[in-house]
């Protein structure tokens, strides 16, 4: 009973860290309106605030470091972490692209890629080389952010509910957190794609829940807290910087694309469904 309840503590005591950190950020880019404030510090300070909140609930409570999983995931599963994103974003945007949602490729997007890139070469040579260096140098960026998140999300929160209520409620809750926690910046913020606040949440939800159920499968399946940060840069590099920048605007296109149009959280909701039928391939912990 007692350790019970000194894991739920520890869970409150990390939520309430997390957004007293959190609140800091989120003044500062509501302040400015916009989330490139600061040359995206802000945001990115805002990103490691889980982990840190994490780092400080381990170390109250008198508990190490080492139990957030800090240990590589084997190469099987860090490609798949690299890979997943890739493939549901794929899938996506191929459904956008085929059904006219959206149209492929934005010229406007590749002529600034060609500026940007600086080389007198045709901008489908221009972009492919944005495409390549963006997709591997990109990732290692994109860590450095991801990684901050991770730590909290799925290196502290997830393996903390799974020992208490099992893969399908820590998947659940923590996917309820993770969206809610990103709600002052889509509520009153710009992190919208230009779709009414009410429209973009939703889809928004749906996608993060859905996410988080197969982001702490392979956390869990893992024992790396690294599946997650690879889940998420992967997710964030190939939707944000290279596949929705790449979707032409048909008209509606923006009630479909991203993370705040309807297709990606339909796909992603099918591929949390898939995995929550593999649920009883994860290890069994003892409360």
């Amino acid at each position: 009973m007692s350790e019970t309840k000194d894991s739920r503590q520890s869970v409150i005591t990390y939520l309430l860290l997390v957004f007293a950190f959190s609140s800091l950020f989120y003044f500062l880019v509501l302040k400015a309106h916009t989330l490139g404030a600061g040359a995206g510090l802000y945001v990115m300070g805002l990103m490691w605030c889980p982990g840190l909140a994490a780092m400080a609930t381990l170390k109250l409570g008198g508990r190490k470091l080492s139990e957030l999983g800090w240990n590589w995931p084997t190469s099987k599963h860090a490609f798949q972490s690299w890979a997943i994103p890739l493939c549901y974003a794929l899938v996506a945007y191929l459904i956008v692209w085929t059904f006219g949602f959206g149209g492929f490729p934005n010229r406007e997007f590749m002529e600034q890629i060609g500026t940007r890139m600086g080389l007198r070469i045709p901008l489908w040579s221009s972009t492919a080389l944005y495409v390549v260096l963006a997709g591997s140098f990109g990732l290692i960026r994109g860590l450095a952010s991801a990684l901050g998140e991770e730590i909290g999300w799925r290196g502290f929160l997830v393996p903390e509910l799974f020992k208490k209520i099992g893969f399908t409620g820590a998947a659940l809750i923590s996917g309820i957190i993770w969206s809610c926690w990103h709600y002052p910046l889509l509520i009153w913020g710009d992190y919208n794609s230009g779709t009414p606040t009410w429209y973009g949440l939703t889809c928004f939800t749906v996608m993060v829940i859905s996410l988080s159920f197969i982001f702490a499968w392979m956390r869990l399946k893992s024992g790396s807290l690294w599946t997650g940060a690879l889940l998420h840069a992967s997710h964030n590099l190939y939707i944000q910087a290279i596949l929705t920048p790449l979707t032409r605007n048909t008209g509606k296109t923006a009630w479909y694309i991203d993370e705040f149009g309807a297709v990606l959280p339909v796909v992603t909701l099918l591929l949390a469904i898939y995995v929550w039928t593999k649920r009883k391939e994860l290890p069994v912990v003892s409360a």
